[in-house]
């Protein structure tokens, strides 16, 4: 477990230098996900980690119990910080153990890795991130643990084989790639799906882009 938060920190120190680098007018650029900017990803995180228990009961009565309303409405409320306030905010907790209840280390690492891939992928940002770190975030997206603002369920039934670390899950039609490219896909990004191969991929693209 002490490694596995180690891993959560390295990767939160990686991605701090990545938003380090970015230019002005990078951080209005659409990510991958529809709802934020490159903006609204890093206010997400922060939100994410930052937000009470009563802030996050707020926003829930406000969307009406609806998961992914519920996280755009947390964070718009630290839309508002710019950007620099944010990743120096990140930057202070790279070393947090803040989790949601029941999840472990898996869940911060798994915001992390696929966001990056969110801001990463639209401003051609080469995702060189170490395979074995995807590793413990495919095992948490195919397993049943809920999860705001980043999980799409119910993906195609098929084997998943991450071909640069060793790891396989399920069954049916295959779906085969590197790590980095099978995590974004498991999570519903579709920017990646073109990198796997097998008879499982035109279900899984489909999937990605309903």
């Amino acid at each position: 477990m002490a490694d596995l938060w180690r891993t959560v920190a390295d990767e939160r120190l990686a991605f701090v230098a990545l938003l380090e680098g970015l230019g002005p007018e990078q951080w209005d650029v659409a990510s991958l996900c529809p709802a934020w900017t490159v903006h609204g990803v890093l206010a997400h995180l922060v939100s994410a980690q930052d937000s009470g228990v009563r802030q996050k009961l707020l926003a829930a009565v406000r969307a009406g119990g609806s998961p992914a309303r519920t996280t755009e409405l947390l964070a718009e409320q630290y839309a508002d910080r710019s950007p620099g306030e944010l990743v120096a905010w990140v930057r202070a907790h790279v070393d947090s153990r803040f989790a949601p209840p029941g999840m472990g280390p898996r869940a911060p690492l798994t915001d992390v890795m696929v966001h990056r891939v969110d801001i990463a992928v639209p401003l051609g940002i080469a995702l060189d991130r170490p395979p074995r770190s995807w590793v413990p975030v495919l095992d948490f997206l195919v397993g049943h643990t809920p999860m705001l603002g980043v999980l799409r369920r119910g993906f195609p039934a098929a084997t998943y084989r991450a071909t640069d670390v060793g790891w396989q899950h399920g069954a049916g039609p295959e779906v085969a790639g590197p790590a980095g490219a099978l995590g974004p896909a498991l999570a519903g990004r579709a920017a990646l799906v073109d990198e796997l191969t097998g008879p499982g991929v035109p279900a899984m693209r489909d999937w990605a882009t309903a």
